[in-house]
């Protein structure tokens, strides 16, 4: 079989147009050698020339106030004045008077009109607060308030006695407890078993397992017989292969010597 009948379609082997990264063992052109110009990322291995630099622009003496030739003066400035050739320019164009539009009858409110030609009663509308009104500051009706009628704190009126409930003073009265006893409650309950006959007692205790195998055993669901192929036919499995380069030399095992 020759060496096109290998080749798939119009494609057959050719000579590199460029280098390939795959044909070359070391980094190759892909790493960029340190320039030897400049003064940044310059070649360590090699010397550098003497580097000079612009100075700096100095100020010109106050002296000297001449324009000089660095203004341009215009062609048509004379030294008697600007010539008197006329000159044009371009403006924009006017825009176009618009037409006067009459209003239509829609235009017009008659039922406005009404307190214009019949007499009609005073109307007012509801303005804003000025703000010489907040300077005033007189009381209104509902700042002031009448005086009660009940209680002890009436102006003008007959008040029945009044009473009030105080609080419970604990001194000078029939409860105060003047050689401060303990009462009963100040004294602890005496465990009954001590001067009467103990019952016998009886606690639980934790829950005793015969040994065994402690290992965990695998259950139903941990088995997958639709995957056993040993005891009946398996269907072909194909899986995809790995894409290899052209340039990649194969692998050799046996050397001939």
């Amino acid at each position: 079989m020759s060496n096109n009948e290998a080749c798939v379609g119009t494609w057959r082997p050719h000579k590199p147009r460029g280098p390939i990264a795959a044909l070359y063992g070391s980094p190759g052109p892909k790493y960029a050698l340190p320039g030897l110009t400049g003064n940044t990322k310059h070649d360590p291995t090699k010397n550098k020339a003497p580097m000079f630099s612009f100075g700096i622009r100095h100020d010109q003496p106050s002296s000297d106030s001449s324009p000089g030739p660095r203004y341009l003066i215009p062609s048509n400035i004379t030294r008697s004045g600007r010539d008197g050739t006329p000159a044009f320019s371009l403006q924009s164009r006017p825009k176009e008077p618009e037409v006067f539009k009459a209003p239509g009858p829609g235009k017009y409110s008659p039922e406005h009109s009404e307190k214009w030609i019949f007499p009609s009663s005073p109307s007012y509308s509801l303005s804003g607060r000025g703000k010489e009104e907040s300077i005033n500051q007189t009381p209104g009706p509902a700042a002031h308030s009448l005086p009660p009628v009940l209680g002890p704190k009436t102006v003008g009126k007959t008040v029945a006695p009044c009473y009030s409930i105080c609080g419970r003073s604990k001194s000078g009265t029939f409860y105060e407890d003047l050689k401060k006893t303990p009462g009963p409650a100040a004294y602890k309950a005496v465990d009954p078993y001590i001067y009467m006959q103990k019952p016998p007692h009886f606690s639980m205790i934790g829950r005793n397992f015969t040994p065994r195998d402690s290992t965990k055993k695998p259950g139903p669901g941990a088995h997958y017989p639709e995957r056993v192929t040993n005891t009946r036919a398996k269907a072909p499995s194909f899986s995809f292969g790995l894409r290899h380069s052209q340039y990649i030399a194969p692998l050799i095992e046996d050397v001939l010597e």
